[in-house]
Order: C-alpha cells, then structure tokens, then sequence
C-alpha cells in the first residue's frame, strides 16, 4: 500500500514539475529568419510564356536590375537591331541589364510565324541569348499587360517594331525611345550606363 502511495506522489510531483516548467523550454527554437527577397515593381507584376518552350516566367526575377523592353520583329527594317540589342545584352548583362524580347505582328505582319519559327530566326540568325517571350500584341485591345503600363507611364504606346523601354532597378524611372533610335546610339547607351550606375 506504501509503495503505491509513493509512486502515486511521484507521479503527481513529476506532473506538476512538467505543469509548472516554462513553456519555452518545450518549444524547439524558431529557425533564423532568411533574408528578405529583393522587392518587385508594380511595372514587373506579370507572367509571360517564354519563346522557346511556353513554360511560364515571372518578370519579377529581374527586380534590381535595369531592364530594357523591345517589341520584335523578324521581318523589319530594323531587324538587324536583334545584333545590337545582343551586344548591350553581352557587355552590360554582368553589370545588371537585361533585355527583354517581345515579339509582336502589329506592324506591317512583320512577325507572322509561330514561336519555334521566331526562336529559330532569333537564335540561328543572330545568336539571340537574351530573354524572349511568346508573340503578343503591343497595341491594341489584346495589348499584353506590360505594354499596356509601359504606354501609361511614358504617354507612348509602340509607334512601330523595336520601339524600346528602359526601366530603372527600381521601376520607378521609365523611358521611351522610338525604333529609330540603334542600340549602339552613344546617348541612349549613355542612358543605360547612367541606369546601371544608380
């Protein structure tokens, strides 16, 4: 009977020596918080089906970084601009620019094949490696909704192919530039250089 009694006491004093232990010393400690990510845009809020294989990308990847947006064509009169646009891309892509293709065939029909047919003039003929997305109209009713901003910040919509927008790290500064202007033009690169300083 004493024995039952005793183990009895025991249990109760273990108990309430769990009861009265402070809760922190049964919770695990929390994990470090990680860093928080770089802050997107509003002007990058949008997800686009990537030339090559339609699978879906988030604009939001390129936060931090001075992007330039260019409608495209592949038969235009400043087509040959696709080499230009490559050369900023491979000079500058280290120091934060990206360059950001999209095809449309809202000017003339320049652009009426489908995505493989795009790629495969891009890429073969002028070493494309910057981002490309699938064809969409950049005028219009079915503007995609990129260009739809781009035109409201700037009060210009694509007068023509390769009409370019350059957008600042923060996506605040954003400037238009018509077709006529090359990428290899000393003030719009000046432009780009100024961009990636800030």
């Amino acid at each position: 009977m004493k024995t039952t009694i005793l183990i009895a006491e025991l249990a109760l004093c273990g108990l309430a020596s769990a009861l009265s232990a402070p809760a922190f010393a049964e919770t695990p400690a929390a994990p470090a918080a990680m860093p928080a990510a770089a802050s997107c845009p509003a002007v990058l809020h949008h997800t686009f089906k990537r030339l090559q294989d339609d699978a879906p990308q988030d604009l939001c990847q390129y936060a931090g970084k001075v992007v330039l947006v260019v409608n495209t064509a592949s038969y235009c009169g400043f087509t040959h601009q696709y080499k230009g646009l490559e050369e900023l891309y491979a000079k500058y892509g280290s120091k934060g620019l990206v360059v950001l293709g999209f095809p449309s065939n809202d000017f003339g029909k320049q652009e009426p094949g489908n995505s493989k047919e795009i790629a495969d003039f891009c890429y073969n003929t002028y070493g494309v490696k910057f981002p490309m997305f699938a064809k969409s109209d950049v005028i219009g009713p079915q503007t995609n909704p990129l260009h739809v901003e781009l035109a409201k910040a700037t009060g210009q919509a694509p007068k023509w192919n390769f009409t370019k927008y350059l957008i600042d790290r923060q996506g605040k500064t954003i400037e238009y530039f018509p077709s006529k202007v090359a990428p290899e033009d000393k003030e719009f690169v000046a432009k780009i250089e100024q961009a990636l300083a800030m």
